[in-house]
């Protein structure tokens, strides 16, 4: 693995892992995550494709979240990182990496072969986080991380109420939000801050897959539903027996969706190719 350094719009500098040869496949990772959240994935890619992992900046440990973060920023990084590559590469995003990916494509369509969006939460008929993400944010500044991870985990993240009543009585849990929730935070705003609905999304003339799994929330899949409504050029992949954590729970699935969007992105020698080809 080596690593990648780019320099984004605002002089700001953006790391990737890169791993692999051949056509390029770029990898944005989640809400809450980290580049390595697709390493369960890479090991079936490495053999036919260059795959580049971008480290998103609100997500390094450590990092400041600047106010004026937007996701505006995120694809500026995202295309950053893509400028350092030979040719335009099969982008692939997973949930709030996803929403980064897409608006990436809408700033710079050529330099894309293809999409790959992993049930993007868009605004697409309601606000993400709306005012619930207030309250969270107002509990925060008040010194109670508990009250924010039980907003963010009922009336934005929506888990059934056992789940929410297990973590936040967990100090393990509370610590882990407590850590990356600015952050989380700042992702949600962003979200939001595009505004509902999806029509500037119709001229986006870019080969897209559109992946949910089939026990994924009804929310995340309607606003799949609405985006696959509105592009050109979409089909829509479900994965059955599957939730939003396929990059997790059954990483070879993720990766033969990949590898099939790659055939058609990158051309008919690669859709003849299986895993290990």
């Amino acid at each position: 693995m080596a690593e990648l350094l780019a320099t984004s719009a605002d002089g700001v500098p953006v790391t990737a892992l890169d791993d692999g040869e051949g056509p390029p496949v770029l990898l944005v990772h989640g809400g809450g995550e980290s580049a390595t959240a697709w390493d369960a994935v890479l090991p079936s890619l490495t053999d036919a494709f260059r795959v580049v992992r971008v480290v998103r900046r609100i997500y390094v440990p450590g990092a400041a979240v600047a106010p004026t973060h937007s996701m505006s920023v995120e694809a500026a990084d995202v295309l950053a990182v893509a400028g350092l590559l030979d040719r335009p590469v099969l982008l692939v995003g997973h949930s709030s990496g996803a929403v980064a990916a897409l608006e990436a494509a809408v700033r710079a369509p050529g330099r894309l072969a293809g999409l790959v969006l992993y049930e993007p939460p868009l605004p697409t008929r309601a606000l993400v986080g709306g005012e619930a993400a207030r309250r969270a944010r107002e509990a925060l500044a008040a010194g109670d991380p508990r009250e924010a991870l039980r907003i963010h985990l009922r009336d934005i993240a929506h888990e059934p109420p056992e789940r929410v009543g297990r973590l936040t009585a967990a100090q393990r849990a509370r610590d882990t939000f407590a850590s990356k929730v600015a952050a989380g935070l700042a992702d949600i705003a962003a979200l939001d801050g595009l505004g509902v609905g999806v029509d500037r999304f119709r001229g986006l003339h870019v080969p897209t897959t559109l992946v949910e799994g089939d026990r994924s929330p009804a929310r995340l899949r309607e606003r799949l539903a609405d985006l696959a409504a509105a592009l050109p050029d979409a089909r829509v992949v479900t994965l059955p027996g599957q939730g939003h954590d396929t990059h997790r729970t059954a990483p070879g699935t993720l990766a033969a969706v990949i590898r099939e969007a790659a055939g058609r992105a990158f051309g008919r020698g690669l859709r003849e190719q299986g895993p290990g080809a």
